[in-house]
C-alpha cells in the first residue's frame, strides 16, 4: 500500500457513522467478572453549542476511558444534560418561545458535536433533569426529606438576584454578585423559602473530608473545609440593661471576655428593629443593602450605638450595644462580644469609635505585647481565672456559664441551610401543597410527579409563574379534600445535579429512583472529572445528597466520588473564552478544520491537565501535522509487513525506544495524567521511527504500527480504527489488550553520561552501566567538547554521580 495523506474530512465521518450505528458499543457488560471502572465528565447545560473550552474536560474523561477499556476493566462512561434552568427561561421569553423546546434543540445540537468529537458515551443511558422520568425523583427525595425534618419552610433574609428575578443560595453569591451575571450585585430580600437542612450534616461532611485526601485536589478540600467553617467555642448571654432580655454571643475566646468593652449586634439581628430607630434605622439599612454588594474581603467597618447597654454576666459590667457591618448574622448567633485588646477587627472597629481597649491576656513569658495581641497566653485581670493559660481558662469558663444557666460550650458553622425556592418556571415543581386546615402537606408519592404546566406566561418578573396557572394551583388537600393551593416554586437546579450520576447506573427505572443492587456495583465513582469552580456548590450539595440517600436506606457509600479531577480551562488570546471578548472558537469550526482527533490531540498536548491553556491555531496546525506523520508512516510501512529479514541495531533501537515510550504513557496514565508529557515521548518516538525506517525488517515494522495505533488509540480514536483497519486487524481497537512494558526490550545498552562544567551542560557519552567515578571522571577531563572550558583555570572539585553525570567545578 502506497504512503496516503490523512484526510480528516472523509475518516472522521465514516467512524462516527459506524460508531452512532452500534448502540452497544459503549455500554458496559452486564454481569462481568472484570474489574468495574466509572469515570465521569460532569454533565453540561445544554447552552447550545460546544466550543473548544468544553471539549477539554471530555478529552481527559474519553481518553481515561478508552485507556481502561484496554486494561481489561469494565467501563461506565454516561453522558446526559444538566436541562433546567434560567438560561432556557431567559432565551424563551427573548426568542418567544418555550423552554423546553429551546432546550431540546440544544441537546440535540449538542449530542451531534459530542458524536463527532467521537466520546465513548453510552447513550443509553442518557439522562435529561427536565424530562419528568428524571425529576418526579427529585420530588420524591424531597418528600423523604421533609418526613425526616430535613426540608422546612421559614421567612429569610434572603439573596435576590434582580436580573434572574430569583433567590440565590449563599453559595451562588460570587464577590457579592450574581453567579450568572457578574455585573449585577446581589440585595437581601425577605421571603418565605423552602430549605434542606444541610447543617444536620455539617460535621460528617467535614470529617469525611478525612477519607477524600490523596484521592481529591487539597485546593478542593481546603475550599469545603472553609466553607463548612467549624468553630468550637462558647455561647453566653448578655443581659439587655433596663429589659432583662438576653443577647446571645458565640466566641471562640470566652477566655478574654473580661476585656469585652461593647456588645456587637449584625444588621438583620432580630433585636436591631427594636433597639434602633430614625437616623439610625436608615443607617442600618444601608449595612444590609451594601452587604449584598460587596464582596468576601475585608470593608470598611461602620457601627451605630443603640443607646442601650448589655450586662456581661461574668463580672456584671455594662458594655453599650452597637450595630455593625461586620458581624454576620448567618455566622454565630449573629452578635459578638468585641475584645479590642485581643482582636485585629475589634480594635480597629473600637479605635475608629473610641470604644475602651482592655488587655486581659499576656504573653506566656510575661513580656508586654503590642496591641492588638490575639495569640494565646495567660489570663489576666479576670477574677478567679485570671493566671490559668488560655486553654485552660476556656474549659473552665465555659463550664461555668453552664452550671450558671448564662450559656455553654458550643459548636458552631459557617455553612448555612440550603435555600432551594426559586421564582422561576423552568425547574422542578416542590412537591407541597397548602391547606388552611392541614397546614403544608406533600404531595402523596402515587400522584408524582407534579408536571411542570404549560398554560403560562413567562415574563421574569414578579411572583412565581407557576402561580399564573389556575388549573395548577388549585387542588384538593391530599388530607382532608378541602381546597387548597400548590407550591409554585421550582427547585434550585443544583437538587437536579445533585445525584445525576446515580440515576446513570440505572436511567429506565420507572419505580425507583434507581436500583441499589447497581449502585453497590458501580459506586464510588473512580474519576470524577470536572471545573474547580464547583468546589463549594456541586460537590458540596452532591456529598450532602449521598449521604441522605445512605440514611433513607437507599445505598451504602458514604461518598460519591473516590477521585477528583479539576481540568484548567483553555484560554484564547490569554483570556477565558466568551461572547463579549469575541474569542471564542466553536467545536464544529475547529474540527471542519482541523478535525476532532487534532483537537483533541492538542488540548492534551499543550499543558498539564490540570493548568490553562492558551488555544492557538499553529499549536492545532503542529498536532494535524504530527497526525499525518503517524499515518503516512504506517500505510506506507503495511507492504512491508511480511518482508523478510534479520533484525539489526536499527530493529533494537526502535523496540527499545517503544518499549520505554510504552512505560512512560502506562504510568502518565496511572499515575500523574501528565499526557502531555505522554505524547511529547511518543513524538520522539515517531521520530525514532523515521530515523530508522528504511533499516527495519517487516515483522519490526509491523510490530511498531500496531503498538503506535494501541499507544495513540486513547488520544486520536478517529486516527487509530482507520488504520486498524488499513492493516486488516478486527476493532474496535479501545478493546484491544494495552501494550505490554518488557524491561529487558526497554533498557538503554549504556548509560548516557552527561559533563558540566560549573552546572552547565558542555558534552555527553554513552558508557557502560557501573563504570568506575575514576573512568567517568577522566573521560570528562579528556572529552574535546569539555576541554576548552577547564583549560588554564584550577580544578576545585570534581562530582560524580555514577551512570549520570559529572560535574567539573573550576575557578
Amino acid at each position: 500500500m502506497p504512503e496516503q495523506t490523512y484526510d480528516h474530512k472523509s475518516i472522521e465521518p465514516k467512524w462516527s457513522a459506524r460508531w452512532a450505528a452500534d448502540p452497544t458499543l459503549f455500554a458496559p457488560e452486564e454481569n462481568s467478572s472484570k474489574p468495574k471502572f466509572y469515570v465521569l465528565e460532569m454533565l453540561p447545560y445544554p447552552s447550545g453549542a460546544l466550543h473548544i473550552g468544553h471539549i477539554r474536560n471530555y478529552s481527559i474523561g474519553d481518553a481515561l476511558a478508552r485507556f481502561k477499556w484496554m486494561r481489561g476493566f469494565n467501563v461506565l462512561h454516561p453522558m446526559g444534560w444538566d436541562a433546567f434552568g434560567l438560561p432556557a427561561e431567559n432565551a424563551a421569553i427573548k426568542n418567544k418561545r418555550e423552554p423546553a423546546e429551546w432546550t431540546h434543540y440544544n441537546i440535540e445540537q449538542m449530542k451531534r458535536q459530542h458524536r463527532r468529537m467521537g466520546f465513548s458515551y453510552d447513550w443509553a443511558r442518557e439522562v435529561s433533569t427536565c424530562e419528568p422520568d428524571y425529576y418526579k425523583w427529585n420530588q420524591w427525595f424531597f418528600i423523604r426529606m421533609f418526613e425526616k425534618g430535613l426540608a422546612y419552610r421559614k421567612a429569610a433574609l434572603l439573596n435576590w438576584c434582580r436580573e434572574c428575578a430569583t433567590v440565590l443560595a449563599n453559595e451562588q453569591v460570587v464577590d457579592g454578585c450574581c453567579w450568572r451575571h457578574e455585573d449585577i450585585p446581589v440585595e437581601q430580600k425577605e421571603l418565605t423559602q423552602w430549605f434542606i437542612k444541610i447543617t444536620a450534616y455539617a460535621d460528617e461532611l467535614l470529617r469525611d473530608i478525612e477519607k477524600l485526601q490523596g484521592g481529591w485536589p487539597d485546593r478542593v478540600l481546603a475550599m469545603q473545609t472553609n466553607w463548612i467553617g467549624r468553630s468550637e467555642g462558647t455561647e453566653v448571654d448578655f443581659t439587655m440593661d433596663g429589659t432583662g432580655e438576653k443577647v446571645r454571643v458565640f466566641t471562640t475566646r470566652v477566655d478574654t471576655i473580661y476585656g469585652a468593652t461593647c456588645v456587637i449586634l449584625a444588621p438583620e439581628h432580630e433585636l436591631v428593629k427594636k433597639y434602633v430607630s430614625g437616623d439610625n434605622a436608615a443607617a442600618v439599612k444601608a449595612m444590609i443593602d451594601a452587604r449584598a454588594t460587596q464582596g468576601p474581603g475585608e470593608v470598611e467597618k461602620v457601627g451605630v450605638f443603640t443607646d442601650m447597654h448589655a450586662i456581661n454576666p461574668y463580672n456584671g459590667e455594662k458594655v453599650p450595644v452597637w450595630v455593625a457591618n461586620f458581624v454576620l448574622t448567618g455566622y454565630g448567633t449573629g452578635a459578638i462580644m468585641a475584645v479590642p485588646a485581643h482582636d485585629e477587627r475589634d480594635f480597629e472597629f473600637c479605635t475608629k469609635y473610641g470604644i475602651a481597649i482592655r488587655p486581659v491576656i499576656r504573653p506566656y513569658d510575661g513580656s508586654t505585647a503590642e496591641l492588638p495581641f490575639c495569640d494565646y497566653g495567660v489570663v489576666a485581670n479576670s477574677g478567679e481565672w485570671s493566671g490559668l493559660p488560655s486553654a485552660d481558662a476556656r474549659k473552665k469558663m465555659s463550664a461555668h456559664a453552664a452550671a450558671n444557666g448564662f450559656g455553654e460550650a458550643s459548636i458552631t458553622f459557617r455553612i448555612k441551610d440550603w435555600g432551594i425556592s426559586r421564582q422561576r418556571y423552568w425547574g422542578t415543581p416542590i412537591p407541597m401543597i397548602h391547606c388552611n386546615a392541614c397546614g403544608v402537606v406533600p404531595v402523596p408519592d402515587s400522584q408524582l410527579p407534579v408536571l411542570l404546566p404549560a398554560d403560562v406566561e413567562l415574563s421574569g418578573k414578579g411572583q412565581s409563574p407557576l402561580a399564573g396557572s389556575e388549573p395548577f394551583v388549585n387542588v384538593p388537600c391530599p388530607k382532608c379534600a378541602e381546597p387548597a393551593r400548590r407550591e409554585t416554586d421550582t427547585m434550585d437546579t443544583f437538587v437536579d445535579s445533585s445525584w445525576y450520576f446515580y440515576r446513570y447506573c440505572d436511567a429506565q427505572n420507572s419505580d425507583a429512583p434507581f436500583d441499589p443492587q447497581k449502585i453497590a456495583y458501580w459506586f464510588p465513582i473512580d474519576q470524577y472529572i470536572g471545573g474547580v469552580e464547583h468546589a463549594i456548590l456541586h460537590l458540596i450539595y452532591s456529598r450532602f445528597w449521598t449521604k441522605m440517600m445512605r440514611d433513607i436506606g437507599l445505598i451504602t457509600n458514604d461518598e460519591p466520588a473516590a477521585r477528583l479531577f479539576t481540568q484548567g480551562m483553555v484560554i484564547k488570546d490569554g483570556a477565558k473564552m466568551s461572547k463579549n471578548k469575541g474569542n471564542v472558537i466553536s467545536a464544529d469550526s475547529m474540527m471542519d478544520d482541523f478535525g476532532a482527533d487534532t483537537g483533541r490531540l492538542f488540548e492534551l498536548f499543550a499543558a498539564p491537565p490540570e493548568r490553562d491553556l492558551d488555544w492557538t491555531t499553529d499549536g492545532a496546525m503542529g498536532a494535524y501535522r504530527f497526525i499525518g506523520r503517524v499515518f503516512r508512516f504506517v500505510t506506507r510501512s503495511i507492504d512491508r509487513f511480511d518482508t523478510p529479514g534479520t533484525p539489526g541495531d536499527a530493529d533494537r533501537k526502535v523496540l527499545r525506544k517503544l518499549h520505554q515510550t510504552i512505560q512512560r504513557i502506562t504510568d502518565d496514565f496511572e499515575s500523574r495524567w501528565h499526557f502531555n508529557t505522554s505524547i511529547a515521548a511518543f513524538m520522539e518516538f515517531v521520530n525514532e521511527l523515521y530515523a530508522q525506517e528504511s533499516e527495519l525488517t517487516g515483522a519490526t515494522l509491523r510490530e511498531v504500527s500496531e503498538k503506535t495505533v494501541l499507544l495513540l488509540a486513547p488520544f486520536t480514536p478517529y486516527l487509530c480504527e482507520e488504520l486498524w483497519e488499513m492493516m486488516g486487524l478486527a476493532g474496535p481497537v479501545f478493546k484491544q489488550p494495552w501494550p505490554v512494558f518488557d524491561p529487558e526490550l526497554a533498557k538503554e545498552d549504556g548509560a548516557e553520561v552527561i559533563f558540566q562544567v560549573n552546572g552547565k551542560l558542555r558534552g555527553k557519552a554513552t558508557v557502560a552501566f557501573g563504570t568506575s567515578k575514576e573512568a567517568l571522571e577522566q573521560l570528562a577531563l579528556g572529552d574535546e567538547k569539555v576541554k576548552p572550558f577547564v583549560e588554564g583555570k584550577t580544578i576545585v572539585k570534581v562530582i560524580v554521580v555514577p551512570d549520570k553525570l559529572v560535574n567539573v567545578v573550576v575557578k
